[in-house]
């Protein structure tokens, strides 16, 4: 069991490295100067999903369930 515990712990600091490097990538959610000219409708505005930030911030929340379930498991001391 103790090297279940061994990889639960290398898994959550890989996790947790991952979480720091995508909230960094993120751009800010300030619309800046474009938002009064209404440039924040346009067709990247609407199919933000589809873009590389849309990606970062499903990645976000995916790592972030993980590292609450991984947190909660290893905090179990069942191991």
């Amino acid at each position: 069991m103790a090297a279940l515990r061994v990889i639960l712990t290398i898994l959550f600091i890989i996790v947790c490295i991952a979480i720091i490097v995508l909230v960094l990538l993120q751009e800010g959610k300030s619309a800046g100067l474009g938002a009064l000219s209404g440039a924040a409708e346009s067709y990247w505005g609407k199919n933000k999903a589809r873009t590389m930030q849309g990606m970062l911030v499903k990645l976000t929340k995916i790592f972030g369930v993980l590292f609450m379930v991984l947190a909660i498991v290893l905090n179990l001391n069942v191991f």
